[in-house]
């Protein structure tokens, strides 16, 4: 490893964390070793990132180290920042000196993620609405796994910047007699209800309750089972007898969440006027690409009355790699580098 020089990166999620250690190299970070661990096993940060730098592989590159970039969950200031869904506290500077780091940056998972849509090829995104990008105008990319993130990719100059959001913790609209119910239903839980209440993992969860409490379907004793094996995440399951229409219940809970997803994507494109596209990414997104391609996402993306022509003519694409936001933190980490 002699003359070589590392970067390390990390996408720090509410449910998983995944890092990497890249050699840097004119033609960009060369990954050498690559780690997904739990989040929610680890008290804070340190101790999350004490395992990866503990590792027999990742020890003899430590002195080659020469910046690092960890794209955490939550809003970023002064390089410092507190997950929402993990309530950690990390600031850059006490991590770069309690790990004798050089160059520790913190940004936004989903600022890291915009900007790692640069690197992925085309073969990395399955299309749900076909139409011409205006490359000046800004795009978006939003995305449900744990939580609900929002970036608004702007160009400047010949470079692209992403510009950080917590548009997801905006108050949920609904747009049908449904929706309303359930907003109903999850303001006598939540009081305040955010769209992240509803489009995210525990969000789908709360749908299926939320039908099952209404006396709107009854789950079958197949997926009650399902959800009870140790290690299962149930939102996960509802998604799968969703998606393979095992259960009715959990077809109509996923209808409803869909149908909220594409509302949510398409207010983002709104109030941003993202004519240069609209990427959905995260966690959720790809698993259930079939039911996204079925329609209902894009008739909520597009059912807007008189600005229906407008998002009708946004291009669509769904993320599916889902290490984009990790590849946008080695980005910034080799940039941090130089």
């Amino acid at each position: 490893m002699s003359g070589s020089q590392f970067v390390i990166a990390a996408d720090i999620g509410g449910t998983h964390a995944t890092f990497a250690l890249a050699e840097v190299t004119n033609e960009g970070p060369r990954i050498f070793i690559e780690d997904s661990l739990a989040s929610r096993d680890y008290q804070n940060f340190a101790p999350l990132l004490q395992t990866f730098l503990d590792r027999p592989d990742v020890k003899p590159a430590r002195e080659h180290i020469v910046a690092s970039c960890f794209a955490v969950a939550g809003p970023v200031k002064d390089n410092a920042a507190v997950l929402t869904n993990l309530g950690w506290q990390v600031e850059g500077e006490a991590v770069s000196e309690q790990f004798q780091l050089p160059n520790v940056t913190l940004i936004n998972d989903f600022q890291a993620a915009g900007l790692g849509v640069s690197y992925l090829p085309s073969a990395s995104f399955a299309t749900l609405q076909a139409a011409e990008a205006d490359e000046e105008a800004p795009a978006i990319i939003v995305g449900a796994g744990t939580g609900l993130g929002v970036g608004m990719i702007v160009k400047s100059g010949n470079q692209y910047r992403v510009v950080p959001s917590e548009a997801g913790h905006a108050d949920f609209a609904p747009t049908d007699e449904l929706q309303d119910k359930l907003l109903l239903y999850m303001r006598r839980n939540f009081g305040r209800v955010s769209w992240e209440r509803v489009i995210s993992g525990p969000g789908l969860m709360r749908v299926f309750s939320f039908l099952q409490d209404s006396g709107l379907g009854i789950p079958s004793k197949q997926l009650l089972e399902a959800t009870k094996h140790v290690g299962v995440d149930p939102a996960e399951v509802i998604a799968d007898y969703g998606l393979r229409k095992l259960d009715p219940l959990a077809v109509r809970a996923l209808d409803l969440f869909v149908a909220a997803y594409g509302a949510f994507a398409g207010n983002m494109a709104l109030g941003s006027l993202a004519r240069g596209g609209v990427y959905v990414a995260g966690g959720i997104a790809p698993k259930i690409i079939n039911r996204l391609k079925e329609g209902a996402f894009m008739r909520a993306f597009t059912g807007r009355g008189a600005f229906t022509p407008l998002l009708s003519g946004i291009p669509v694409k769904v993320v599916m790699d889902t290490k984009v936001g990790l590849k946008g933190a080695l980005g910034v980490a080799v940039q941090t580098a130089k």
